[in-house]
């Protein structure tokens, strides 16, 4: 399948699906339409609409949407997006509050490449605004990155997280989320032997694969179900002639995106179906719960194909984190390096992507730190995605971590302001 043909076929698919959508809608909202009865315009019209918007988000990337947040003083703070480190395949960028002086917490988000973009996680970066300094790792879509720009696999995404933990400095606390917590851990361990001085002061590891094996999910027995030679087949193509990567080999989003909705078809399909429903009856609107959780999770990204198939082999197959065998550019990275950094681990116990035990196998790997440093959390009844941006990371988890940062930060720092929790 590492062809340009095939992805330039499915473009072509999810192409036609949007302009088919744009044209029912379109045909189907003539005014001399309105003087028929027949419901079947009404439902042409809605389903135009559902599906045009559908397949057009999935090339999109969605907008961070945080404008401003209400300061201390009850004044609203405009919030503009900074980069502060820029690289081919992501920068580090800052969320800078305007009119507020530098927070007593600086933190940095890294957010998972593991299919959609960094702003999936806008609901944790906007919880944590009012409190701290946030910073956040912004990765690219492959596909829009030229062959010229190289590689970038496991290996460089560690790198990539030691650059930015150094321009950052010391006095960061970090806060990785699913995928990036073996690589941020291994990214500090880096440090602690090669820059100590730039470890930050904490990590915060939240339902990440540690270790694959410590409990079984579908996506660990996929892992060992498969073959490196049949993923390498079934997922890998070439970026094809509508974008600056054509012919970079990547996990094309959309193959990925097909994978996601095949685990859940019939919610999905329902869910697609009721909205078509409500949109025939005038009762759906652009941000109503239907078009808000969809315009995020069917914006995906392409990976390259070095950092899924590294991944896989490296991360879960060969389990290299867990074994405390990872090696960066040559060097052997010991999690038993990490001695002044306090780590806290959070799970949930309704976690299918990454069950409870994967992430908490860190602590067994971090032989050199005192246990006064150590801590966890296991978030009664939360599943993956709660853990950081539902009612459990809003009314429980949230706290915890700011308390964490708060008592490994050296310095005192005000309370945490309490956010409202919508209805």
């Amino acid at each position: 399948m590492k062809y340009m043909a095939t992805y330039d076929l499915m473009e072509t698919a999810r192409n036609t699906n949007e302009w088919l959508g744009a044209t029912a809608r379109a045909m189907a909202s003539y005014p001399a339409f309105a003087l028929s009865t027949n419901p079947l315009v009404n439902l042409t019209a809605a389903w135009g609409e559902v599906t045009e918007r559908t397949f057009g988000r999935m090339v999109a990337k969605p907008d961070w949407g945080i404008r401003s947040i209400v300061g201390p003083d009850g004044q609203d703070h405009l919030v503009d997006i900074k980069q502060v480190v820029e690289k081919p395949f992501g920068d580090l960028i800052q969320f800078f509050v305007r009119r507020r002086p530098p927070m007593a917490r600086k933190i940095l988000v890294v957010t998972p490449m593991s299919g959609h973009y960094a702003t999936l996680l806008r609901p944790t970066v906007a919880s944590l605004l009012p409190d701290a300094d946030v910073y956040v790792t912004d990765w690219h879509n492959a596909r829009d990155i030229p062959v010229s720009a190289g590689k970038f696999d496991v290996e460089d995404y560690t790198l990539y997280l030691v650059d930015f933990m150094r321009h950052l400095g010391p006095d960061t606390h970090v806060i990785a989320v699913c995928q990036p917590v073996p690589l941020t851990l291994a990214a500090t361990a880096y440090l602690a032997a090669e820059d100590p001085a730039a470890q930050p002061r904490s990590l915060t590891l939240m339902g990440g694969p540690v270790d694959p094996d410590a409990a079984a999910t579908e996506v660990t027995d996929f892992g060992r179900r498969v073959t490196m030679g049949q993923l390498e087949q079934w997922a890998i193509q070439r970026v094809g002639f509508k974008y600056k990567g054509a012919g970079r080999l990547v996990y094309p989003g959309l193959l990925q995106l097909a994978g996601f909705m095949s685990m859940n078809a019939e919610r999905h399909s329902k869910a697609f179906t009721d909205q078509i429903m409500r949109a025939a009856r005038g009762e759906s609107s652009d941000h109503d719960a239907h078009n808000r959780f969809y315009d995020e999770y069917l914006a995906v990204m392409d990976m390259t194909a070095e950092f899924y198939l590294s991944t896989v082999e490296r991360v879960f197959k060969n389990r290299e984190i867990a074994r405390n065998v990872f090696t960066v550019a040559g060097k052997k990275v010991d999690m038993g390096a990490i001695t002044n950094v306090a780590v806290k681990i959070v799970e949930g116990e309704k976690d299918d992507i990454s069950a409870p035990g994967q992430c908490l196998a860190a602590l067994k790997l971090l032989t050199n730190l005192p246990e006064s440093k150590k801590a966890q959390h296991l978030e009664p009844g939360a599943g993956h995605y709660g853990i950081f941006a539902g009612k459990s990371w809003r009314l429980n988890i949230r706290p915890l971590v700011l308390s964490f940062i708060d008592a490994n930060s050296g310095k005192p720092t005000k309370a945490p302001v309490k956010l409202a929790v919508s209805k």
